[in-house]
């Protein structure tokens, strides 16, 4: 016998009995096999081991050694509970629209932030700035939109609940660098479901008017950004962190 030879049946003898039988997948003369021997000699196997797995009944890998296949890296540190719970409430056990039922719960203080971002452009800034809109003080009208929107909310957005709200204010801050407006809008009230919509509503309608106020000097206006900051007093507390 060989050297290569006794090599091949050393190199078999790992892959136990079945290896020799009429069965196997691995043939010890074929130039394939040769070629899998001097590889497993090299100092690159080393870094790279093969597996083989010698029984064709056996075409899973080790659940420890493989990431599931539904999940990807980047899923790898999602909280599956979160997502196993996660439902919308505004559907009923037959996936209609519904209001939610909220007489249930105890009235709590809310209170919730959203801003929303108009970029005017140049021109459009500089006159709003500088108060020569020929349709006035389009701050001061866009800030009076808000508020009165604010408390529109739920004629507006169909499944919301008409809510007695305690206070809104609408903010409005020129940012140079961007030539645009950020409009910051607050709602607060003692209730037994959150503000969040009315102060998402009073933001966007206060933008709307930045817009209307602006448009007849430009129509590349571009509200963006518009988003919930806080929202406190609820089941879950929410803070966006910029």
């Amino acid at each position: 016998m060989s050297g290569s030879d006794a090599a091949r049946l050393r190199f078999a003898q790992t892959l136990g009995p079945d290896a020799t039988s009429s069965h196997s997948i691995v043939n010890l003369g074929s130039p394939c096999f040769c070629t899998l021997l001097q590889r497993a000699k090299s100092p690159l196997a080393a870094n790279h081991r093969l597996r083989m797995y010698h029984r064709q009944s056996s075409s899973k890998p080790p659940a420890a050694q493989v990431m599931r296949q539904t999940e990807s890296p980047g899923e790898a540190n999602v909280d599956t509970a979160d997502v196993e719970t996660a439902q919308l409430t505004h559907m009923d056990a037959q996936g209609r629209a519904a209001m939610v039922d909220v007489g249930g719960k105890a009235p709590t203080r809310r209170v919730a932030s959203a801003r929303a971002t108009v970029l005017l452009g140049a021109t459009a800034f500089r006159l709003l700035r500088d108060n020569q809109l020929a349709k006035g003080d389009a701050l001061a009208v866009a800030q009076l939109a808000g508020i009165m929107a604010s408390k529109c909310t739920a004629t507006l957005i169909p499944l919301c609940h008409p809510l007695p709200l305690d206070h809104t204010s609408v903010s409005l801050q020129l940012d140079p660098a961007r030539h645009a407006a950020v409009v910051t809008a607050s709602c607060r009230t003692t209730g037994r479901t959150g503000v969040e919509m009315e102060a998402l509503t009073a933001a966007a309608v206060a933008a709307l008017t930045l817009y209307d106020m602006c448009k007849a000097v430009s129509h590349d206006i571009i509200i963006t950004e518009v988003r919930l900051l806080h929202k406190t007093g609820g089941k879950r507390d929410f803070h966006h962190l910029p």
